[in-house]
């Protein structure tokens, strides 16, 4: 390939390697989810949720970086499952506000296991875990300062 094309090899991608580490990670944690009867999205929805108790759909989604059309449908199956209820503000009718039930802080119990099993799979000396941690939130900073 004619040099002047180098940026447009895979291998010279950052992009890449983030994309199939992060696809590799969610099926990594597609077991552990399963006897949760969780997808990926709802687990970090649920994590937001046993964080806060309760949220606007607003920031949700933007703790998430998960549009409306993303999270609208997944938190209706969250409701469906008794996980969470929504409900309008009475002050302004546009909010919707999600809050954690009963049966979704008892899903922490049996999901309080699921990181250190996927660190376990992942075998990431913790230094070098806390360093792309720090690499990534960098990264999102400064994509999301431009949009």
């Amino acid at each position: 390939m004619d040099d002047r094309y180098a940026a447009l090899k895979l291998e010279n991608q950052l992009c890449f390697p983030l994309y199939a580490c992060s696809k590799e990670i969610v099926k990594a944690y597609k077991p552990y989810l399963d006897e949760l009867d969780l997808t990926y999205t709802q687990y970090i929805t649920m994590m937001v949720l046993w964080e806060h108790k309760e949220l606007r759909v607003k920031e949700v989604g933007e703790r998430l970086f998960l549009d409306s059309s993303t999270l609208t449908p997944l938190l209706k199956r969250l409701e469906e499952k008794g996980y969470i209820t929504r409900r309008r503000s009475e002050m302004d009718e546009r909010d919707v506000f999600v809050t954690i039930t009963e049966a979704g802080e008892a899903l922490k119990e049996k999901a309080i296991t699921v990181p250190e099993r996927l660190a376990a799979c992942v075998e990431l000396e913790p230094q070098k875990a806390a360093a792309l941690y720090q690499t990534l939130y960098e990264i999102i900073g400064t994509l999301t300062k431009k949009s």
